[in-house]
């Protein structure tokens, strides 16, 4: 079974319009069955730094311990509903202590591998990768996944220090191109010898001819039924022990209705 955890968070956004998140989590919430899902009562105050180096680091720090009491309070597979990028860190660091021998895989058109000390925008999105690996400021850390079992899939828009520390790490990266080719993602993630798998999926990873409703776009995305199908061939390999959706930033209501297509497709790989 699978219970789905609707965070809408925006406060991590490197975005001006990073409050359309609200609406974009809302809107997927609307479409999924109502039993099954947890609504996380994200504050909307945008919070205080707090010497942190992180953007509104006060209220990310609090809706942190939201999402952690919410997965903490069921026994099901978690799909967390963001908002931005930044709501898979505790959801990962809570499947990680289950599940020791846990590979990540991040599908994003952007790194998000800043620490304060390199981001530019101090968001937090766009840190969350980094976190993950338990880097960065130590109140919104994960659970320290080693680079070894980390997959970024699909970035293609990286900043200098991004990059650098890609080359620098063992992070395994599949391009968006790779996809074309069923098996890439399962082999890539088959080898970093993990026993189990999270996946999180910002929206921008696909192509904005897939998409519209995202802050951030990039061109020379993913393709939704590619992205789809590598992920249920992965499931087939290896157990799914958690996941996570983010990056809806619809313009309108009527502009999101035209992107539910593809975001359910992408849901329904992970559920």
């Amino acid at each position: 079974m699978t219970r789905f955890v609707i965070v809408p968070q925006w406060q991590g956004s490197p975005s001006a319009r990073g409050m359309l998140l609200i609406d974009g989590a809302n809107t997927i919430a609307g479409d999924l069955p109502r039993a099954a899902s947890t609504l996380v009562e994200v504050p909307l105050e945008a919070g205080e730094t707090l010497e942190t180096g992180v953007l509104r680091a006060s209220a990310l720090q609090r809706i942190r311990a939201l999402i952690v009491d919410a997965l903490i309070a069921s026994t099901e597979t978690a799909v967390v509903v963001g908002g931005d990028c930044g709501v898979a860190v505790p959801a990962i660091e809570h499947a990680h202590a289950k599940h020791p021998s846990l590979a990540v895989v991040w599908c994003d058109a952007h790194g998000d591998l800043h620490v304060p000390e390199t981001s530019p925008s101090g968001a937090y999105g766009g840190m969350a990768l980094r976190a993950v690996m338990g880097h960065g400021e130590e109140s919104l850390r994960g659970g320290a996944i080693d680079p070894s079992r980390v997959v970024l899939v699909g970035a293609r828009d990286l900043d200098e220090a991004e990059e650098a520390f890609i080359e620098g790490s063992d992070i395994r990266c599949v391009y968006a191109e790779d996809l074309a080719a069923a098996d890439a993602l399962a082999d890539a993630v088959a080898a970093t010898g993990a026993e189990a798998v999270y996946v999180h999926i910002d929206l921008d990873v696909l192509d904005p001819a897939e998409i519209g409703g995202v802050n951030m776009a990039a061109p020379f995305g993913a393709r939704t039924a590619e992205l789809s199908a590598a992920i249920r061939r992965l499931r087939e390999r290896m157990p799914l022990v958690g996941a996570s959706i983010a990056g809806f930033a619809p313009a309108t209501a009527a502009s999101a209705v035209d992107d539910m297509g593809a975001i359910l497709r992408l849901i329904g790989a992970l559920a």
